[in-house]
């Protein structure tokens, strides 16, 4: 049984349909442990809409928290404690996707960090997407997760650009999963036809 940690290089650059590809993929079950905001369409039921087969199951969030914000200032609202200590992973026989909150260093306390959540075993995704600053957001996040001894792989989500994803795959080595195009929508079809071309990749991982 393998976990994989999808992580992104900043908020909105893909990671929950990145999460329901590696899903749908591995067959796996899915979590996101620290769930801000959009209680009503959160991102555990987009995945569980994405995903088509039935083995996958998918796991209460150990926070789930009203206010779209960083985790740390929702808890504040909502008068809750997040703390990695009370996060407990989900028991399970399966692969286990777990879909981070942002970026790596995205608060949810005054000291700990969705970083923490990381455990060593994890097979760590991040999610690249092409914007000014993408580059240095992406071997940021590449270089600290290698300063804690955990390996990497990168899932480019967006549009092509071909300057942005040489010089990420050039200076880091990591492996490059595949990218995931600007679709005019996802659906489960859509879904399934990225699975088809990641999975062993992710297999391998």
């Amino acid at each position: 049984m393998k976990t994989y940690f999808i992580t992104g290089i900043s908020t909105e650059v893909g990671k929950t349909v990145a999460s329901s590809i590696v899903t749908e993929a591995l067959q796996a079950d899915y979590w996101k442990p620290v769930q801000a905001g959009d209680l009503d369409n959160c991102d555990t039921q987009k995945v569980q809409r994405l995903v088509a087969n039935s083995k996958s199951k998918f796991h209460p969030n150990a926070f789930a928290l009203n206010t779209p914000m960083s985790p740390h200032a929702a808890a504040e609202i909502d008068k809750v404690k997040v703390e990695v200590s009370k996060i407990e992973r989900p028991k399970t026989s399966n692969n286990l996707v777990i879909e981070g909150a942002g970026g790596l260093l995205v608060p949810i306390n005054d000291s700990e960090t969705i970083f923490d959540l990381i455990k060593p075993q994890d097979k760590v995704i991040v999610v690249s997407r092409h914007y000014l600053g993408s580059i240095n957001h992406t071997l940021l996040t590449i270089n600290a997760l290698k300063e804690k001894g955990l390996e990497s792989a990168v899932i480019f989500s967006g549009n092509e650009h071909p300057t942005t994803e040489s010089i990420i795959k050039k200076m880091t080595g990591v492996t490059i999963v595949g990218r995931i195009n600007e679709e005019p929508y996802f659906d489960q079809n859509v879904v399934k036809e990225y699975a088809g071309l990641f999975r062993e990749k992710l297999e391998k991982l």
